[in-house]
């Protein structure tokens, strides 16, 4: 295979993974590196009190196609499953259950009767809700203006008071956009209910991760892009890029090419840069100033994922959303995490979890193992076996006002560096499907510089 013909990625998230994949495919030379051990980014398991817990509760909807043809080409598939139709399980302290569901009419009419008897909002909010949701799919989230207000502010216009922000729109808003509607751009407000609630009926179907995401990104991942003749290398550490005559020079760091703490270097007409916009900006900012200054101003977003193990089954169901509690989505993690017979591992995640980054495990498990009681009748008798909780204090780029115009697209300016990542610009918020959008979009771009075209259409 011809030297010009190497394509270097740096990093091994699903932004790496998918542009390794293309550039494989279309016969590219392709190394991938990544400091981790393993693969996956963001989206891995880890092992703790008998426990394969995930980090976090990544779903996905029907509608996420990128991402859904990421998994069928790692073949896990068989570890996911979709719903056949939206349904969501409401729960609120001493008030019966709502499922939330999609009927069988076409959008937007497939929600009408959720929204219709939905409790937790008066018959007047009701209407103001629907009212709202017609004017916002008249928006049009590419609109620059919409990018420099509030989701909130744009609600409260539409008649939408704190009561039904909380109940309803935050339901949504606040586990797509890692942060109120509050503090969220209307932009990327917008598009996610246009495009996950108002568009297709299906679209916003949810997908699950029924396995443990390590048996379904990480490990699948690293065999398939070796099966695809991908140099996949792990514990290396990129730190430093270099402009040369023919691409980009990286110098790093490896454990293994020249014993502990070894330095390395790996140049490739096409570099795909695929990692954090904050690690990305370090690297580039010798290189092109002014982008990696753009880049830096984007914020990050918590997320905060309490596991909590009962000694007996206290919720039947798969998965709940929670309103006027603490506690946002619960997911039964049970037979995934391979909880003991008879006890039910429960994962509650936190979006937007600022406050939450702050305290200590002790204060969380005082604040939260009480609501739980209270959104669970079942647990008030039952035992608590384990209390445990996981952090990632940038687990999102914060989707506050003026973000979308500082996400770059795939091309850096540099010859032959690219850029990949949930954090560019593909019109979505910080999900699984923009992560592996952004790998497609750099890969045809890392392509073209060595003379080759391929891959999946986005």
């Amino acid at each position: 295979m011809s030297a010009d013909r190497r394509v270097l990625v740096l990093g091994g998230g699903l932004a790496g993974i998918t542009a390794a994949l293309d550039c494989a495919q279309a016969g590219a030379q392709v190394t991938l590196v990544e400091v981790r051990r393993r693969l996956g980014g963001a989206v891995y398991s880890v092992a703790r009190d008998g426990l394969l817990m995930d980090n976090g509760q990544h779903v996905f909807l029907r509608g996420c196609h990128a991402y859904r043809r990421l998994l069928a080409r790692l073949g896990s598939e068989p570890l996911t499953h979709i719903q056949e139709r939206l349904r969501i399980p409401v729960l609120a302290p001493g008030r019966r259950e709502f499922i939330l569901r999609r009927g069988a009419l076409p959008a937007p009419a497939h929600l009408a009767g959720a929204l219709a008897r939905y409790p937790h909002l008066s018959r007047r909010r009701r209407l103001g809700a629907a009212r709202a949701a017609l004017a916002m799919m008249r928006l049009d989230p590419r609109e620059e203006q919409l990018d420099r207000m509030t989701l909130g502010r744009w609600l409260a216009e539409h008649g939408q008071d704190e009561q039904a922000v909380s109940a309803l729109w935050d339901l949504i808003a606040l586990p797509t956009l890692n942060i109120p509607a509050s503090e969220a751009s209307l932009a990327l407000g917008a598009f996610v209910f246009r495009r996950g609630l108002f568009g297709s009926a299906g679209d916003g179907d949810i997908g699950f991760h029924v396995g443990a995401l390590a048996d379904i990104v990480g490990g699948p991942a690293e065999r398939a892009l070796r099966r695809a003749g991908v140099d996949v290398r792990l514990g290396w550490r990129a730190e430093r890029l270099t402009p040369t005559p023919h691409g980009v020079e990286v110098g790093g760091r490896s454990g293994e090419a020249q014993g502990p703490g070894g330095s390395d270097s790996l140049s490739a007409p096409s570099v795909v840069l695929a990692l954090g916009h904050r690690r990305a900006a370090a690297l580039i900012e010798p290189l092109a100033g002014a982008l990696a200054e753009r880049v830096s101003r984007i914020g990050v977003s918590p997320i905060v994922n309490l596991h909590i193990v009962y000694d007996r089954v206290v919720c039947e169901h798969d998965f709940a959303a929670g309103v006027h509690t603490p506690v946002q989505y619960l997911f039964d993690r049970s037979s995934a995490a391979g909880a003991p017979a008879g006890c039910q591992y429960l994962a509650v995640s936190l979006s937007g979890a600022s406050r939450e980054m702050a305290m200590s495990v002790s204060a969380l498990r005082e604040r939260y193992v009480p609501a739980m009681r209270q959104l669970l009748p079942a647990a008030r008798s039952a035992k608590l076996e384990s209390f445990l909780v996981t952090r990632e204090h940038a687990a999102t780029f914060r989707a506050s006002p003026g973000v979308n115009a500082l996400r770059p697209g795939a091309e850096s300016g540099v010859p032959g560096l690219l850029l990949a990542g949930s954090w560019t610009d593909t019109g979505w918020p910080a999900t699984l499907e923009s992560a592996v959008l952004s790998g497609h979009r750099a890969a045809a771009q890392a392509l073209a510089r060595v003379g080759l075209q391929g891959g999946p259409e986005e």
